[in-house]
């Protein structure tokens, strides 16, 4: 039986000032069969989340049509049992949470649906603890940390016991684990329960676990395929914004300096090893280790001593989200900060502007402890974007969202044009984006804005919490790019918190790793990666060419393992093959 059935979909909108709609969706036509679990994938703004909002009924075609289990979305009467049979997980899940706690969030559609007390009781235990959150049944879900939020919302959308899930990069504020976890998840229901799952990312690696992926570019399907016929067509993916897990990119690398011959491509990090292991069968040379970059040192612009904060201290929920933390951050240094969901990293970098009072400790920066009439000079100093950037954004304009904090300041007309044109050009925004309102843009295009905003204020340092969430990989590219100019060019420091183990690896000089409101190992980003047993443990990972060459070490001790990036692990192939 098919699932979905989507023929000739199409669905347009009109922006602010614009005669011409925009075409979201353009004729899109494709199956999915019971059972299935498919993959979409597309840079930001290529219609995917449309797409999603049709497949139960959150949107309706303007023209073609989406069928679901026999079910037509177009007919109003049938709705709600469309609802009830398609699960919908969305990207942001404060859109979802809706009750006290979360027992009672999880409970909410079960009981909507008429569902037996006693049997709702068993799916909120059941569905807690296929997201890895037992015992979080009495908490408040705004209490929680993003990805916790994410679980919840997933949970809540399991206790209905849907036949199909459809989610919209779901897995974007997850930790590594969490990811993980959701994974294992989902294709346990697939394949034990047969429930189809559509899954919308930008993580290559989870694309690689489908059946089937399907690729989108501008409202159309433009391929679907098996993952490692659709990695096998990397150009078309880069052309188009996206990118191929790291062994697979490794792979087409080897290929195309014609260091092997080329076959099935790798897509999944076991393929990889079995792949690798073939190819360097019988060589053996001395282990090679190159230069180590020395991290920045001199002088301190971050001190922080024996930091402790408590949440909600002295009521029933109090929470110890940071406990004597003590770190120094030099002056034009990229940190990154990684831990797993709810170790504290948001909470720790909320103290370096002011926006939180340690409970105990001390933190200083450039000199300046944050408090009283400090503060307004701290944040000139303190750059800080949030975990949605899009929640800063409030003006009607572009110019003025970014040009909020320069008016404040007093500034002249033309250094106020000065900044916001240089901002422009750092962060690759085109100058007629000014005019436009910053709630028609694309997700990426709101981060940038955002970014912009904050550094057109010239701040010595540069905090951000999770940059590249939820963008596509050349979004996310973009994102470090510009990063790293404003690092080379105005010697800013840059802190980091992020999930994405191989942004952090290629672009930071040192990381700071958090485990239960304690910073447990601050270190070189080699020497980080280089733990990965350790890193696992305190539910972290390493990024996927690292895990690879790891795996290639254990078999021949002459082979690093402590790569960091695909252009490492191709000059280290090169190395061990003589070439």
């Amino acid at each position: 039986m098919e699932a979905i059935i989507v023929k000739d979909l199409k669905y347009e909108y009109y922006t602010r000032g614009e005669s011409q709609p925009v075409i979201a969706l353009d004729e899109i036509s494709f199956t999915v069969s019971e059972g299935e679990f498919i993959a979409v994938v597309g840079k930001n703004g290529s219609g995917k989340s449309t797409l999603a909002k049709h497949l139960n009924g959150l949107l309706l075609p303007a023209g073609g049509s989406v069928c679901v289990f026999g079910r037509y979305t177009d007919a109003q009467e049938l709705i709600w049992d469309i609802r009830r049979i398609l699960g919908m997980v969305f990207q942001n899940p404060d859109n979802q949470l809706v009750a006290t706690t979360v027992e009672e969030d999880i409970a909410f559609g079960p009981e909507n649906l008429g569902i037996e007390p006693e049997e709702i009781r068993h799916r909120v235990k059941e569905s807690l603890k296929k997201v890895s959150m037992e015992g979080f049944d009495e908490y408040s879900p705004h209490m929680l940390s993003g990805g916790q939020k994410q679980r919840i919302a997933i949970a809540g959308v399991l206790a209905m016991h849907p036949r199909c899930i459809v989610l919209d990069e779901a897995t974007s504020m997850l930790d590594p684990e969490g990811r993980k976890d959701v994974m294992s998840v989902l294709k346990k229901l697939n394949s034990e329960e047969n429930i189809t799952i559509v899954l919308i990312t930008h993580h290559m690696n989870e694309a690689a676990q489908a059946d089937r992926v399907i690729v989108m570019d501008e409202g159309k399907a433009v391929l679907s395929g098996k993952p490692d016929e659709i990695f096998g067509e990397y150009r078309l993916l880069r052309q188009i914004g996206l990118d191929i897990p790291q062994v697979s990119d490794l792979y087409v690398r080897m290929v195309n300096e014609g260091l092997i011959k080329n076959g099935r491509i790798p897509v999944l990090i076991d393929e990889a090893e079995q792949v690798f292991t073939d190819i360097l069968s019988g060589r053996k040379t001395s282990a090679g280790y190159g230069t180590v970059t020395a991290r920045k040192t001199g002088e301190k612009i971050v001190e922080i001593k024996n930091l402790s904060y408590t949440y909600m201290a002295g009521t029933p929920y109090e929470r110890h989200a940071l406990r004597d933390v003590s770190l120094t951050v030099y002056k034009g240094e990229k940190l990154g900060i990684i831990g797993h969901t709810g170790s504290g990293k948001s909470t720790l970098i909320q103290h370096l502007n002011g926006l939180l009072s340690p409970t105990a400790g001390t933190v200083e920066v450039s000199g300046i402890i944050p408090e009283g009439k400090s503060l307004k000079e701290l944040r000139r100093k303190v750059g800080l974007i949030f975990q949605n950037p899009e929640d800063q954004l409030f003006e009607e304009t572009v110019e003025k969202d970014i040009a909020f904090g320069l008016k404040k300041m007093g500034l002249s007309d033309s250094e106020v044009n000065r900044r916001i044109n240089e901002a422009l050009s750092i962060t690759g925004l085109p100058a007629d984006i000014l005019k436009k309102s910053p709630f028609e843009l694309s997700g990426g295009q709101k981060r940038r804005v955002a970014i912009a905003g904050v550094i057109v204020m010239e701040p010595d340092i540069l905090v951000l919490d999770e940059p590249t969430a939820g963008l596509d990989p050349q979004g996310s590219a973009g994102i470090y790019e510009f990063l790293s100019r404003l690092n080379e060019s105005k010697n800013t420091t840059i802190i980091i918190v992020s999930h994405t183990m191989e942004d952090i690896a290629r672009f930071c000089d040192r990381v700071a790793v958090m485990e239960e409101g304690k910073i447990i190992m601050v270190e070189e980003t080699r020497s980080v990666f280089s733990n990965k047993e350790y890193l696992e443990k305190t539910g972290l990972d390493v990024p996927q060419i690292t895990e690879l060459f790891y795996r290639l070490n254990k078999k021949n001790q002459s082979v690093r393992k402590d790569i960091l990036t695909v252009q490492e692990g191709l000059d280290e192939m090169k190395r061990i093959m003589g070439i």
